[in-house]
This record gives C-alpha cells, sequence and structure tokens, in this order.
C-alpha cells in the first residue's frame, strides 16, 4: 500500500491510501476556499458527567447535493471536490465542519461557573472515502479493497492517538438517509476526541468490576461461541454474533478471538480475515428485506491512556429497520430513560440473518 499525503487549498489534510505502488498523487486542489473553522466549545454536563460538543458551524455543511456536485466524488473538469485527482483507492481528509478540532481559538469563559466548565473542542474529525465509485457501499466493496480501508483506520488511529489533545480514536460508518446520513457517497467518519466517550467508560467500568473473573468481553465472546445460537458468522480469527442483550432489531457484533486494544494491534492474518467475514455480514443484512440496510458501524477501541488492559477490541453494527417499511425509533423510554425496548427477539434475528442467501 502507497501512503501519500497533501494539503487542500484551506490547508487541511489529505492522505491517499493507494494499492499501486505507481499511483501518481500530483494533483493540487485549484479553490478558493475560506480558512477552516475554529474548534466547537465544550461544556461539562455535572448531572451527567459529560461533555456536550457546541458545534454551531456545522450547520452550514453540505446537505443532499446532486450527484454531479458530490464532494466526495473524484475531481473533473467541471467539478471540483475534496479529491483534487481524478480518481483513487482510499482517500482519507480533515473534514471542513468539524466537531472537533485543533484549530483552537481563544478561549470562552465558563458557563455556570463553578458547575458547568467550558473548554475548546481541541480533537481532530476525519472523512474515510473507501471507494471513488459514488454508486457503491461498503458491501459491494472487494476483499481487497476491505483491507485497505482496514490498514487506512489502523494508520489513522496509530498516528491520531499520538496526539497530546486525543483521548480516544472512533471509527464508524453512518448509511442511509434513514440513519441521517447527507452524503450518499460510500463513505466513513473518524472521531479523535478529547476525552474517554461516557459510552466508552462505562463498559471499562463494567470489566474493570468483572476483572478478578477474566476479562469481560472474552468471556462474553466464549459464551456466544459456545452456546452459537446467536452466531452469524466465524472465521478462524473473527465471530460474529446478535448479542443476547441486543438492543435494536438488527445489532451484529464483531469479535476477533484474541484480545487486542485497537485496530493498529491487529495482526497480518487477522486483518486479512476481517474482509469476507464482515463482507458476508453485510450482504446478509442487505438480503434480509431485498434492500439496502440502513446501519451504523462502530469501532469500540480502547482509550488512548488509560484502561487499555481491560478493553477489547470490538465492531458493533446494528440497523434502525426492524421490518419492511418500518423503522426503530428512540422514542420516550430509549431517548428519555436509556431504557432500550427490542421488537426482534435476538435468536430470530441471527436466525433470519443465518438465512439469507448470498
Amino acid at each position: 500500500m502507497k501512503r501519500t499525503v497533501t494539503h487542500l487549498a484551506d490547508g487541511r489534510e489529505l492522505i491517499y491510501f493507494d494499492e499501486r505502488d505507481d499511483a501518481s498523487r500530483d494533483a493540487v486542489d485549484q479553490r478558493e476556499l475560506p480558512p477552516p473553522p475554529a474548534a466547537s466549545e465544550m461544556r461539562h454536563d455535572p448531572i451527567l458527567d459529560e461533555w456536550v460538543a457546541i458545534a454551531a458551524h456545522r450547520q452550514s455543511r453540505t446537505y443532499h447535493p446532486p450527484s454531479d456536485q458530490c464532494p466526495l466524488c473524484p475531481s473533473t473538469p467541471e467539478w471540483q471536490s475534496e479529491i483534487p485527482s481524478s480518481e483513487y483507492d482510499v482517500v482519507v481528509f480533515e473534514n471542513r465542519f468539524p466537531s472537533f478540532s485543533h484549530r483552537v481559538g481563544p478561549e470562552q469563559g465558563d458557563i455556570l461557573p463553578g458547575l458547568v466548565p467550558t473548554r475548546p473542542g481541541a480533537g481532530r474529525c476525519e472523512v474515510v472515502c473507501f471507494t471513488s465509485d459514488h454508486n457503491a457501499s461498503f458491501a459491494s466493496l472487494s476483499p481487497a479493497r476491505v483491507r485497505t480501508v482496514l490498514e487506512a483506520w489502523a494508520d489513522r488511529t496509530a498516528d491520531l492517538s499520538t496526539r497530546d489533545d486525543v483521548e480516544q480514536v472512533f471509527c464508524f460508518e453512518n448509511r442511509g438517509t434513514e440513519i441521517g446520513v447527507t452524503l450518499p457517497h460510500p463513505h466513513g467518519q473518524i472521531y479523535a476526541y478529547p476525552f474517554v466517550t461516557p459510552r466508552t467508560r462505562r463498559m471499562l467500568a463494567s470489566a474493570r468490576a468483572h476483572e478478578g473473573g477474566g476479562n469481560l468481553f472474552a468471556d462474553v465472546l466464549a459464551a456466544e461461541r459456545a452456546d452459537g445460537e446467536r452466531v452469524v458468522a466465524q472465521n478462524a480469527h473473527w465471530t460474529a454474533f446478535v448479542p443476547a442483550v441486543a438492543r435494536w432489531p438488527f445489532e451484529v457484533h464483531l469479535y476477533p478471538h484474541r484480545q487486542v486494544p485497537d485496530i493498529p494491534a491487529l495482526g497480518a492474518e487477522e486483518r486479512a480475515a476481517f474482509g469476507g467475514l464482515y463482507l458476508e455480514v453485510l450482504r446478509r443484512l442487505d438480503g434480509m428485506f431485498g434492500l439496502q440496510m440502513p446501519y451504523i458501524a462502530a469501532w469500540h477501541q480502547a482509550p488512548v491512556r488509560v484502561d487499555r488492559h481491560l478493553a477489547y477490541l470490538h465492531l458493533q453494527l446494528f440497523s434502525t429497520r426492524r421490518a419492511p417499511g418500518k423503522l426503530k425509533h428512540l422514542a420516550g423510554s430509549e431517548s428519555g430513560m436509556g431504557v432500550f425496548v427490542n421488537d426482534v427477539r435476538p435468536e430470530q434475528a441471527a436466525a433470519m440473518l443465518r438465512e439469507v442467501q448470498l
């Protein structure tokens, strides 16, 4: 894989990950762009012990552009996009409308002094383009391309983890307008947070309480593999299963069989084995109702500096669709109290996924 670093017209970094060593990446961004926005503002909620990012500049981000003005397609003589080259394999670049950024402006005074501290929203947000094909999807990628994407995730996780203003790196993909996607081009994002996220803190607290009995994540994986009823697919290095406590109608977790803290820690065989299994799961998901399923794919990685021995890298994939023409909405119980009510038994969901003809 060839890695080429360049910069866009406003100074944002762009990195090409090419599958060919002879790829030429000398195209220059010719656009006239305003300077990138300053970092957002973070406010700490004393009641929930969580940070909230206030990023008002994101109101002006690109929203459902015509397909011939997609900012993630390769540039053409008629349209200059975020990618100057006329073609590419995988590209990562700094988000033009970031929730977190290293471009920190002047500090603001605290909101409700003594109760609501305020900090700059330091960190970084990046966009990952999986392919130059506007009409593709992750499920249509080749295993070789999935390996390139995985290498890009590993590269970016390792690089962002060296930053003083980053405490956790989150790689994810949102797919489908039902999820809220505003750019249909196949892509994901990376958030480098300046704090450990609430979800991760809660999981690691559970793992810490279980520590005397072994690693909690490893024990759950072993139990699911031994039971087998909710296993959707597996190979020598990975298992994909519907968790017994699935919150979403169709939710699959992918675990490597070896405990590692993050994507860079995966070995060569584990990286090679991931693509085929993940593509199978995505195609089973799409084959469920004969249409592209909306989903969120979220990599759970260890924090950069704390509790890395407790963490266990895994991918959580879930869809908001519960049946053809019906979506799972986070209504009163889920949104108000954080208590999920699932309309589909996890065992039934796993069986439906296994029965899809590929």
